[in-house]
């Protein structure tokens, strides 16, 4: 199934535009090395096959504390106070809770007593799903002034005696705020093939009951790599693609294509496949790892403050992740 925004449509006026962002990781760093400890494997084995160096791991942050630490952190670049917000979304794979959301809890942390709050759940595609979710919004005329986050904490959700899923993945939230404006979101895209979601999948409880006797119990990751890789080298290409051919947008226009940072080889490969130099595909992969629906937010809020994003330049944000999902956004800064 394909949902479009299309955002250029006659008489369009309204868009949504990002004023702010942020991100937050814990201190915690875990080195390659480190795992080689706990698992037959090597820097130079995790190196060559993903281009991670270390990950961040939460030893006491949950998914929503660091969730709402990028939101403040947002709120502040934006200028924007918390009470302004009328709508949270928060993408997420492993919240805390079942219930309460992940959302309604970052609501609570920064006082945002104004906003409905909830989650989506699109795994690594997250905060592309929430980006479209909101520009709807805003473009209806629903809301004008919204928050989104990606954030997980899937240490929590890894076997760590797993060299092929150990290796990849780390803890962290990306936020960004967003506002009704002229100019912004010119286009996005969202796909999803259910078919293929046992390739990454993480079962949420086993089916322990009172009457079985068995424990509910969180699953672990799972990931049939050469799939996952198969999938992703194809499909974020052609999302970009799309996401550019509909909005009539010249590739070369392009100043940033911020990916999805799931392994550097995968990113190499789209960047290829698009006829675009490494330079515009920037990776922060080496530092942090995988952080699922969190590692376009938080890669975002790094160009951002490190004076690289300029008014009027295009981006394209793309991710792809278990479901198996994937989206695309073209944006102007």
């Amino acid at each position: 199934m394909k949902v479009n925004f299309n955002l250029k449509q006659a008489g369009d006026s309204v868009t949504g535009r990002i004023i702010g962002t942020g991100s937050y990781v814990p201190e915690q760093i875990v080195t390659n090395e480190n795992l080689a400890a706990l698992v037959d494997t090597s820097d130079e084995w995790i190196v060559t096959r993903t281009g991670i160096h270390e990950r961040r791991i939460a030893l006491e942050e949950g998914t929503s504390r660091m969730a709402a630490e990028a939101a403040r952190r947002a709120l502040k670049n934006a200028g924007v106070e918390a009470d302004e917000l009328e709508l949270i979304l928060m993408a997420t794979s492993s919240p805390d809770y079942c219930f309460p959301n992940g959302a309604c809890e970052v609501q609570a942390a920064i006082g945002a007593k104004n906003a409905v709050a909830y989650d989506i759940s699109a795994a690594c595609s997250g905060f592309e799903f929430a980006l479209s979710t909101v520009q709807a919004f805003l473009k209806a005329g629903v809301y004008r002034t919204a928050l989104i986050i990606g954030a997980d904490c899937l240490s929590k959700l890894t076997d760590w005696s797993d060299r092929g899923t150990c290796v990849l993945f780390g803890d962290g939230a990306g936020a960004a705020v967003i506002r009704a404006e002229e100019t912004g979101i010119i286009h996005s895209v969202m796909g999803s093939d259910g078919a293929k979601g046992q390739v990454l999948s993480c079962m949420s409880r086993s089916e322990g009951n009172f009457l079985n006797g068995k424990k509910p119990e969180l699953g672990y990751i799972f990931m049939d790599g050469q799939e996952v890789f198969k999938f992703a080298v194809k499909k974020v290409p052609e999302c970009i693609r799309q996401v550019l051919e509909e909005s009539g947008t010249d590739i070369n226009e392009v100043k940033y294509f911020v990916l999805h940072q799931a392994n550097y080889r995968i990113c190499e490969s789209v960047a290829k496949r698009l006829g675009q130099p490494i330079e515009k595909v920037p990776m922060n992969i080496a530092s942090y790892g995988n952080t699922s629906g969190a590692t376009v937010p938080i890669l975002l809020d790094e160009l951002n403050r490190q004076g690289k994003l300029n008014r009027g330049d295009k981006l394209v944000l793309a991710g792809f992740g278990g479901g198996l999902t994937w989206g695309a956004a073209l944006i102007e800064w």
